[in-house]
């Protein structure tokens, strides 16, 4: 039993760490500057190993490690399963700037969390269930752990798309008047980038740097109709690059694109209000009602246990 214990803390430990650097938070700043300027602080001879050791512990032992854990498992993985995966992660925008590794180390472990809770509990609850139960309810948990990362993933997919369905006719409407005022198709993108904070805005952001490093503006938005993998992007892609191949007004086709978004976004809305009644019918029927009823009935039910009548029960 003490053995059991002790290999499920260091499951669990394991697990937790490994789960925690996978889902740190994406770091915002420049790292070649914020290198930069710990060299300049430096007085006197520089000798590189201080640097390193001057860096976090997680940044210099545990996230390398976790890293080479998760190639050593990419190689054990099919080619399909790591491309779906390096997908995934482009459609959710590469939140804490994982990579298709990382994820599978979030995924095991996620699985040893979750099992060696489930051993833990077991070992310390001392339950007289047979052990084919417990080994079936452990196995259950263990896959959900499993999976579980891959169910996070796909709710931050389904929030990043939905945040750049909202955003597009506003943006829309800030590019159609930035063309019309005389501004360049790349320096309109330049404002929306500018004067918003979302993930359509960060997208045209580096729709402009891949223009800004050589690469051709139809293939920029091409790649970035991919990378948000919703139809409303991939029709306004093809719209802006046939109306340049054409020679087609630019403004009046970002205007229809406007007007066609912002119908489509209406439409989404009245599709959600239209749902509505029926996802209240869960919380009504198991939450709502049943508390009616008691606070309705257990004062007639009291009233009818302590009359006459109520004798009968005894």
């Amino acid at each position: 039993m003490t053995l059991l214990l002790i290999l499920g803390g260091i499951v669990i430990v394991g697990a937790v760490v490994l789960i925690i650097v996978g889902i740190r938070a994406p770091n915002t700043e420049d790292v070649l500057q914020k290198r930069l300027a710990e060299f300049s602080t430096f007085e006197g001879n520089i000798n590189l190993e201080e640097i390193e050791l001057a860096q976090p512990f997680t940044e210099r032992i545990i996230y390398p490690l976790a890293r080479k854990m998760g190639e050593f498992a990419a190689r054990l993985t099919p080619q399909n399963a790591l491309t779906s995966s390096t997908r995934k992660l482009e459609l959710a925008g590469n939140p804490g700037r994982m990579d298709s590794s990382m994820l599978l180390v979030l995924q095991f472990g996620g699985a040893a969390l979750f099992g060696g809770l489930m051993v833990l509990l077991f070992t310390v609850a001392k339950t007289n269930w047979p052990w084919g139960r417990i080994v079936l309810i452990t196995g259950v948990l263990t896959v959900l752990g499993f999976y579980f990362p891959q169910m996070w993933l796909q709710s931050k997919i389904n929030k990043r798309q939905k945040e750049v369905r909202k955003g597009m006719p506003d943006a829309l409407d800030l590019l159609t008047i930035c063309v019309e005022a005389g501004l360049g198709f790349d320096a309109a993108m330049h404002k929306v980038s500018e004067k918003w904070n979302n993930e359509l805005s960060l997208a045209f952001g580096r729709v402009i740097r891949e223009i800004q490093l050589g690469k051709l503006r139809r293939e920029a938005m091409r790649d970035m109709a991919d990378r948000i993998g919703i139809s409303e992007m991939t029709s306004f892609v093809a719209a802006v690059i046939q109306s340049e191949q054409l020679g087609v007004s630019m403004a009046k086709v970002l205007r229809i694109q406007s007007d066609q978004m912002r119908v489509k976004r209406r439409q989404m809305a009245e599709e959600e209000a239209h749902k509505v009644p029926i996802k209240m019918l869960i919380p009504m029927g198991l939450l709502i009602f049943p508390s009616l009823m008691i606070v309705l009935l257990t004062p007639a039910a009291l009233k009818l246990f302590h009359s006459a009548l109520g004798g009968m029960f005894k």
